[in-house]
């Protein structure tokens, strides 16, 4: 084994042959270190390393070196040497294996030795917190990606699903077992023909990069399923492939490929803010050990202690020239070598503290604006973080989109019969130009009624109350979910009580679709999933959160509403506006644009919309008032479509207003009633259930 100089960059442990033969390039980034290791090792399981090589050359702040002879598959660590001074932020502590912040690959879990966890030392801890640490691996990156190409699905067509890969599929009987609960299973043909019947585009996943178990979960003894602790930016989950030596890469590049085979985009949602190294008694993993001062951002007055704007001890500093190179890095190594078609950012306000407020003009904004490769994927934010003024919805730049919590938080109240929510709905149906108008489109808000964080659709229906005693927390944990038990908590065999909840499932699914914006189902949502009112199961891996792919016979035809639902979103464009409504004729000689109606077919008035005890109203959408043609010029088929929306406790008649031209008014969905189709004369009163949503078109006379 022979060390040459090599080069500074690219960043990480890159394997390639030369004149020289087979070997790698190593270059790690560390300001404050006075020396860096390469440590291998002969398997996963090791506790000691069977060489250490130091870095030879120093250019900067990188070490960097080309050893000769390792090939992909070798396992390897880092050791960094420095000060330990943790009142002026430095934390090295050469005795801790650390994770290549770079690494494409990691092999093994964190074990923890939780007798020591929360220890908080003088100096380095004698024994480590963490006694065995995974090691990361040597990859070849050569990969035949063949004729795969990104399905590119514009905005204003696009339907999310956000899912679990393991959630998704592992109870899944159509699945070959030895895929159930892994990336090939979640490309598998029936799950993909599930997907594609209900109209899905886009999977949003939750994180699938290499993660590391909470510290106060270990104490506990539970996983962390949703993953939401990322330890390695750049590496494939190994426990959704087959193996941890390089499975996980093959396999996910696998799953992208068949996905995008058919239609579908693959949306990663990605954890840039933290990470699992906590606060200052937290273990040192990676980034504190390498250089903590770079990479976290550190109280000025107290370099010893972390500002912590995610609620987890730590916040990852993107203001700092190297963390954020770190950030863009990945993303661009996840679309260009990964074929990811977008992300979703964990708590994206964080990343644009610039230098500590939100900045819409922010370093990471502008960097990811100019950057080629990140210039065409979708970019969506969770637009909050747990800091001072972090909730930031609608100021995200051009060419972002948010995640809507007001749309979620206005549909549930308005279904469970809250007072004066009809002005605030109204904004959310018509995309929420409240937020995003002037400069950026309906597309920009990511609209949504139950996510992965609370509770599912049944279960917001079915308790109102959260019911989270197996996360060993006493039920102190998870936030409160806007939800509605119609009756008695829990399951019932009152037939009125289920008929309610049906309803009010059915009215927040219909919601949701029709509304102008993008709108995100939550996986197993169609098929009646339940986590028995858990709103906060991110430490549960199994049967509370895995899809029950056997569903009762009224899930079974909830899931055909939600079929057909979706079905009318995609055949009528007046559902997928790329401009705002105007709320009144645009002017002579141009179409009219949406009416908000009373239930006399008369115009909402001022006083209408500010009386807190209304809670009906109907939408008339013109199929004028749809644009022409979709962001690739392809012709939109359109239709004039009316909504009925009766919040109120009885039945609210309605009249229907009459359009120019002959025809008649078809429902198409009631949301209290049976699938059947009726026609309506203009003028005619249509009777809406309590709590009930109607949908109608308006269509020539055969």
């Amino acid at each position: 084994m022979r060390v040459l100089p090599g080069a500074p960059a690219p960043l990480g442990v890159h394997f390639r042959v030369d004149e020289h033969g087979p070997g790698v390039d190593v270059a790690v980034c560390s300001a404050h270190a006075t020396r860096i290791e390469l440590c291998l090792f002969d398997a996963s399981d090791a506790t000691a390393e069977s060489a250490r090589i130091p870095l030879p050359e120093r250019s900067g702040d990188v070490w960097h070196g080309r050893i000769l002879g390792l090939r992909p598959g070798q396992l390897y660590g880092l050791r960094a040497h420095g000060p330990w001074d943790p009142a002026a932020g430095h934390r090295f502590d050469p005795s801790k294996l650390l994770v290549d912040p770079y690494a494409r690959a990691i092999a093994g879990p964190v074990v923890w030795n939780t007798a020591l966890l929360g220890h908080d030392p003088a100096s380095p801890d004698a024994v480590d917190t963490a006694p065995w640490m995974p090691k990361c691996l040597i990859v070849d990156p050569a990969y035949d990606w063949r004729d795969d190409a990104p399905p590119q699905t514009p905005w204003s067509r696009t339907v999310l699903y956000e899912c679990h890969v393991k959630g998704m599929t592992r109870q899944h009987p159509g699945v070959p077992p030895e895929h159930r609960g892994r990336y090939l299973g979640l490309a598998a043909e029936p799950v993909i023909e599930h997907l594609l019947g209900l109209g899905v585009t886009a999977l949003e996943l939750l994180p699938i990069q290499h993660h590391a178990i909470d510290v106060h979960l270990a104490r506990l003894g539970l996983p962390n399923y949703w993953g939401y602790m990322t330890l390695g930016f750049f590496a494939p989950d190994a426990r959704f492939a087959s193996g941890a030596l390089g499975q996980q890469i093959a396999e996910f590049r696998e799953m992208v490929k068949r996905l995008h085979r058919a239609g579908l985009e693959v949306i990663l949602d990605v954890v840039y803010n933290h990470t699992p190294e906590g606060g200052h008694d937290g273990p040192t993993l990676s980034l504190r050990g390498l250089d903590n001062a770079v990479y976290y951002r550190l109280h000025p007055d107290a370099p010893g202690e972390y500002l912590d704007f995610s609620g987890c001890g730590n916040s990852l500093d993107t203001t700092q020239p190297r963390a954020l190179q770190l950030v863009l890095d990945s993303l661009r190594y996840w679309v260009r070598e990964m074929h990811v078609d977008g992300f979703r950012f964990d708590l994206a306000s964080l990343l644009a503290r610039d230098p500590v407020a939100f900045q819409p003009s922010a370093r990471f904004f502008e960097w990811i604006r100019q950057d080629p490769t990140l210039q065409g994927v979708k970019l969506i934010a969770e637009p909050w973080d747990l800091g001072p003024e972090g909730w930031q919805l609608g100021r995200f730049p051009v060419g972002w989109s948010e995640w809507n919590d007001r749309f979620r938080d206005a549909a549930r109240r308005f279904w469970r019969g809250d007072e004066g929510q009809l002005p605030e709905l109204a904004s959310r149906l018509s995309g929420s130009s409240d937020f995003f108008a002037p400069d950026r489109p309906p597309q920009a808000s990511v609209n949504f009624v139950v996510a992965h964080d609370g509770m599912t659709l049944r279960d917001l229906v079915t308790y109102a109350h959260k019911h989270n005693e197996a996360n060993g927390e006493e039920n102190r944990d998870g936030g409160h979910d806007e939800s509605h038990n119609w009756g008695t908590e829990g399951p019932s065999p009152v037939r009125r009580v289920r008929a309610l909840r049906e309803r009010a499932r059915r009215n927040l699914l219909a919601t949701l679709v029709l509304s102008q914006g993008v709108p995100m189902l939550s996986h197993g949502d169609e098929l009646g999933r339940t986590q028995r009112g858990n709103n906060n199961a991110y430490c549960q891996d199994n049967e509370l959160t895995w899809i029950d792919w056997n569903p009762a016979d009224e899930d079974r035809a909830f899931h055909a509403y939600v079929r057909r639902i979706l079905s009318l979103r995609r055949h009528n464009a007046v559902w997928r506006r790329r401009r705002f409504f105007a709320g009144e004729p645009l002017g002579p000689g141009l179409p009219e644009d949406v009416r908000w109606l009373r239930p006399d077919a008369k115009p909402m008035t001022a006083e209408d919309w500010q009386d807190p005890r209304r809670r009906v109203l109907a939408l008339w959408i013109p199929a004028e008032a749809a644009d022409p043609v979709d962001e690739h010029g392809r012709a939109q088929a359109a239709e004039t479509v009316l909504l009925l929306l009766n919040g109120n406790r009885h039945v609210h008649g309605f009249t229907l207003p009459r359009p120019s031209g002959p025809g008649a008014w078809q429902q198409l969905v009631d949301t209290a009633g049976p699938d059947r189709e009726r026609r309506f004369r203009p003028e005619a009163r249509v009777r809406v259930a309590p709590h009930g949503l109607v949908v109608l078109a308006w269509r020539s006379q055969p």
